[in-house]
């Protein structure tokens, strides 16, 4: 019973530790520096105390692989937290024909900014919209789009705000 408690507190201990650091990478690819070393703190705390375990133990190989196992638990745990938390913000590049609906009203409508470029494309002239939305609302904003103008083609980039644009009166 002991060496089960053990193997189970190694697992969740990894799981803690690697699913914090990928939500930390995360955050420093963000900019968040301040969160993610307060992170940082935490993980590296937590990976002492699983590993600590780990090394008392090393003549059981079950220890290992619960340090193992953890890991990969906490890799996957730690993507689906991150995109839970769906940090910072994505750029919306909406290509569409010209003689389409308009992607950039619609968007303007909904409270986005929109920023618009004329082309030419493939088959002809087309209308580049820019958009920056927070990262947590980029499917609704694509399902709007797509049921206003299904002829749109759609990319979604990450990005990182350098500065904010002052407005000037």
């Amino acid at each position: 019973m002991e060496l089960f408690l053990d193997l189970s507190i190694i697992f969740v201990l990894r799981v803690l530790d690697v699913g914090m650091a990928t939500v930390r990478i995360v955050l420093l690819s963000r900019g968040k520096k301040g969160s993610a070393a307060f992170l940082g703190f935490f993980e590296s705390l937590v990976w002492v105390l699983a590993i600590a375990r780990v090394l008392g133990g090393l003549d059981d190989p079950a220890r290992v692989l619960a340090f193992a196992a953890g890991f990969a638990a906490g890799t996957y745990g730690g993507a689906l937290v991150e995109e839970w938390l769906a940090i910072g913000q994505s750029l919306l590049r909406v290509i569409a024909p010209i003689d389409t609906p308009s992607v950039a009203e619609l968007l303007r409508a909904r409270g986005h900014g929109a920023t618009v470029v004329n082309g030419d494309g493939r088959d002809g002239e087309v209308r580049i919209t820019f958009c920056v939305v927070p990262r947590r609302r980029v499917a609704g904003v694509v399902d709007m789009i797509e049921a206003t103008n299904p002829d749109a083609f759609i990319t979604v980039e990450q990005t990182t705000t350098v500065r904010l644009l002052q407005r000037h009166h």
